[in-house]
């Protein structure tokens, strides 16, 4: 079989495009094309009389399939194809195959040039068909301009909604509908008025920051939200801090957060290592209004909590973690301790907090009963508290 080549061709959303004379040779000189919907309105008129055309749809699988009897297609895709785009996504289906790329301007550059905007610092990313955690990664780290590819259900206005509840009111957002178009609509507008705003497809959305937010390293005790009467049940402050210290958490990936109450270990986590993906599990049902409230506080979106036991919960159900923390056991910590290994990647580590020389001897023990090794403790003396034990093991 020939092997397969690819010409993709970005295009904007205007509706009379200008191609370089070498475009238009490819074009006239080739009969298989591909494209979305919007795409073939647009170049249909450029086509061959005999031209195929290829519909770019949802499954790609079965786009995938019809391109199978052919060695040359031309793709038209919008923008720059290698910018979160179609030829990304070649490249990963066909790894062997030829492909020349023609892009022009995407669509955050269009609205930055019609805001008249230097973007040279501006982090780009996408929501499209994607979750949130690129740009709550981009807004924990305050970054100043951020450019946000976005579709049909995490729009403008789901953005700045999102935003909002996580506190990050000090941005504005300016919106580009249907750049390109000779309806095309620029506007900069606050978070509460695109909250409340509905916008024309496609659209794109560049966020400013008016301000700075504050930022902690190391959250006082008394400014988390807690349970009612139990102010204690936190984990301080240099205790959380060291426990994060000992989990060496730069370059792991998943986090587990067991017996989170108030979320405080796992919020300072996300507020370090925003790229960190942690779920927090509790089994007290009043932790789910708890977390949700401190996260909102200190501003940290993406952590998972599930309310539910441990030792009963279906774990499959979740990504499986390189760093755990075992913050309350609930008298079960020789179990724990044996099905936390079971997920535990390998070079992972898991850190404890002890509260009782019986507890501290009973990790130890569970430990090495399951051929595993203690690298690390440290204790604590706080203030009037009982001094505690944060130990780890890998």
């Amino acid at each position: 079989m020939s092997e397969k080549r690819f010409t993709v061709i970005g295009v904007s959303d205007s509706r009379k495009q200008w191609f370089s004379p070498e475009i238009s040779s490819i074009i006239k000189n080739s009969n298989v094309f591909s494209g979305g919907q919007r795409h073939h309105e647009i170049v249909a008129h450029l086509l061959p009389a005999d031209a195929v055309w290829i519909d770019i749809t949802v499954p790609l699988k079965k786009v995938f399939k019809e391109y199978d009897p052919f060695t040359h297609i031309v793709i038209f895709a919008s923008g720059d194809p290698l910018f979160f785009g179609y030829a990304v996504t070649l490249q990963r289906v066909f790894p062997d195959a030829q492909m020349d790329v023609f892009p022009t301007f995407n669509s955050l550059q269009h609205l930055a040039h019609k805001l008249r905007l230097p973007y040279s610092d501006m982090i780009s990313l996408s929501v499209t068909g994607r979750p949130w955690k690129n740009l709550d990664v981009a807004l924990i780290r305050n970054q100043q301009t951020i450019g946000v590819l976005t579709d049909r259900k995490k729009g403008p206005a789901e953005i700045a909604t999102r935003m909002l509840y996580y506190g990050y009111g000090n941005y504005v957002m300016s919106v580009g509908e249907c750049l390109g178009n000779s309806f095309e609509n620029v506007r900069t507008l606050s978070l509460k008025e695109a909250a409340e705003m509905k916008f024309r497809d496609p659209n794109c959305v560049i966020l400013q920051r008016t301000e700075q937010k504050e930022r902690f390293f190391g959250i006082p005790e008394k400014l988390f939200s807690h349970l009612e009467g139990r102010s204690n049940m936190i984990t301080k402050m240099p205790v959380r801090l060291l426990s994060l210290a000992m989990l060496d958490l730069p370059g792991k990936s998943v986090m587990w957060d067991i017996g989170f109450c108030t979320g405080s270990v796992s919020i300072e986590a996300k507020l370090q290592f925003p790229e960190l993906d942690i779920v927090a599990f509790e089994r007290r049902e009043e932790s789910r209004k708890l977390i949700d409230e401190n996260c909102r506080r200190f501003g940290t979106p993406g952590i998972v909590d599930v309310i539910t036991d441990f030792m009963e919960c279906d774990l499959n159900r979740y990504p499986t973690p390189d760093a755990v923390f075992i913050g309350g056991h609930g008298g079960k910590l020789e179990e724990m301790v044996r099905r936390v290994f079971h997920y535990l990647r390998p070079g992972g580590c898991v850190v404890f907090n002890s509260v009782t020389d019986e507890s501290c001897k009973t990790f130890i023990s569970a430990v090495e009963n399951i051929g595993k090794s203690i690298v690390e403790s440290h204790r604590l003396h706080l203030d009037s508290y009982n001094p505690i034990m944060i130990i780890k093991a890998i």
